[in-house]
C-alpha cells in the first residue's frame, strides 16, 4: 500500500503535518508514504524514516494547468499510488486528485471546518474547534489508518551545522531566548513597543540572550528591533532552514506570535510562549503539545469579539486593538516568570 500525501504550503501547515506521518511511519510500517511538498520544507522530514517526498518545480516544469498534468504524470512514473491523502484541498489539489479519481485511485479529502470556524468568530458560540493535526488524522482515518499523532519531538532537524551557526552557538551564555515578534497579519501581532518591554523586563531579572527570527520580509524591521534591546541577534538570513530548526531546538524558551516559528519551535520540542489577539488556539492552530496556558490572551470571557478570525486577516472592528493593547509587558512577564523561568533560575 502506497498513499500519496499532498501538502504544499504554507510552511506552519506544512509543518504541522510532522506528528502525523511521524505516528503513521511508527504505527503502519507496511504502508508507504510519498510526501507532495516544496523543496524548501524538505528539512521538516529528514528524521522521518520511510517518508519518500516528491519536490514539485512548481515556477516551471509543474506550473498552471499542463505542469499538473506533467506532475501527475511523473508522479505515477515514479510509482503506482494506491490512496490519495489531500491535506490541503486547494484548486491545484483538487485538480491533481481528480487525475488520480479518473485513474481509479480514491482519495480522502481534509475537512477544514469552514462552518464551524465561520460560527466560532460570530460571536455567538465559544468553542474549541479540532487541532489542524487532528484534521489531518481524520483523513488517515477516512482511508482506514486510524493514526496517534506522536507527542514526541515531531522535527528532529540534521544536526551538522555550518560554520556560521557554530560561531553563533559559541558566543551564548546564560539563558537563550528566540523571539519571533512578527507575523503574515496585523491582527496577530503584539504591539512592538510592548515586546521591547517585556524583553527588558527578562533581562533585568534574568543573564540572558535574545535571538530574533522572522522571514526575510522582516529583514529590515529586525535589525530596527536588535538595535533597541541590548543583547539580541537577529538571525534573519544568516541561516538555512534546517540550522535554524537546530538553533530553535536549543532554546530554553521561545517567544512568538501566533505564526510558523510559533509551530517550528514547538515541533523541535522547545518551550514556547505564544501571545495570541484577534485569533484564538481554539481555532485549531494553536503550538502542538503546549501547555493551554504556555497560550497568553485575554479571556473571551472579558473580550467577546475575539476571535474574530481565523487566520488573522482583516482590521479591529472595535477600533482600539484591545486583544493586544490589554496585553501588557507586566502582565506576560508575570506569566512567562511563573510558567517557565522561574525553574531556570
Amino acid at each position: 500500500m502506497r498513499l500519496l500525501v499532498i501538502r504544499t504550503s504554507a510552511m506552519g501547515d506544512v509543518a504541522l503535518t510532522t506528528p502525523v506521518l511521524k505516528g503513521m511511519r511508527e504505527q503502519y510500517p507496511e504502508v508507504e508514504l510519498l510526501l507532495l511538498t516544496r523543496a524548501v520544507f524538505k528539512p521538516f522530514f529528514s528524521s522521518i524514516s520511510g517518508l519518500d517526498l516528491f519536490l514539485p518545480d512548481l515556477k516551471n516544469r509543474h506550473k498552471g494547468f499542463p505542469g499538473l498534468i506533467r506532475l501527475f504524470k511523473d508522479i505515477k512514473r515514479q510509482s503506482e499510488i494506491d490512496y490519495v491523502i489531500d491535506l490541503h484541498d486547494v484548486l491545484r489539489s483538487k485538480i491533481l486528485r481528480l487525475f488520480f479519481r479518473l485513474a481509479g485511485v480514491p482519495v480522502a479529502v481534509i475537512d477544514k471546518g469552514r462552518d464551524e470556524k465561520k460560527l466560532l468568530i460570530s460571536g455567538k458560540e465559544k468553542f474549541r474547534l479540532k487541532h489542524s493535526v487532528e484534521r489531518y488524522c481524520d483523513v488517515f482515518a477516512k482511508a482506514g489508518f486510524p493514526v496517534i499523532p506522536t507527542k514526541d519531538k515531531c522535527i528532529v532537524p540534521s544536526p551538522e551545522l555550518d560554520l556560521k551557526t557554530r560561531i553563533l552557538s559559541g558566543t551564548r551564555s546564560g539563558l537563550n531566548i528566540g523571539v519571533a515578534p512578527y507575523a503574515k497579519h496585523k491582527l496577530k501581532m503584539w504591539p512592538e513597543r510592548n515586546m521591547v518591554r517585556l524583553l527588558e523586563l527578562i533581562a533585568k531579572n534574568h543573564k540572558c540572550r535574545f535571538w530574533l527570527f522572522g522571514g526575510n520580509e522582516d529583514s529590515g524591521r529586525l535589525f530596527a528591533l536588535q538595535c533597541r534591546i541590548a543583547g539580541s541577534t537577529s538571525l534573519v538570513g544568516k541561516l538555512s532552514l534546517n540550522d535554524e530548526l537546530v538553533f530553535m531546538s536549543k532554546l530554553d524558551l521561545m517567544i512568538a506570535m501566533d505564526s510558523s516559528n510559533m509551530h517550528m519551535a514547538a515541533l523541535v520540542g522547545t518551550k514556547v510562549i505564544s501571545i495570541w489577539g484577534g485569533t484564538d488556539p481554539s481555532g485549531g492552530f494553536g503550538a502542538w503539545n503546549q501547555p493551554d496556558e504556555f497560550s497568553i490572551r485575554i479571556p473571551v470571557e472579558e473580550l467577546t469579539c475575539r476571535p474574530c478570525t481565523i487566520y488573522g486577516k482583516g482590521e479591529c472592528k472595535r477600533l482600539d486593538f484591545a486583544c493586544m493593547n490589554w496585553l501588557t509587558p507586566e502582565m506576560v512577564y508575570e506569566k512567562i516568570e511563573k510558567l517557565v523561568l522561574t525553574e531556570k533560575r
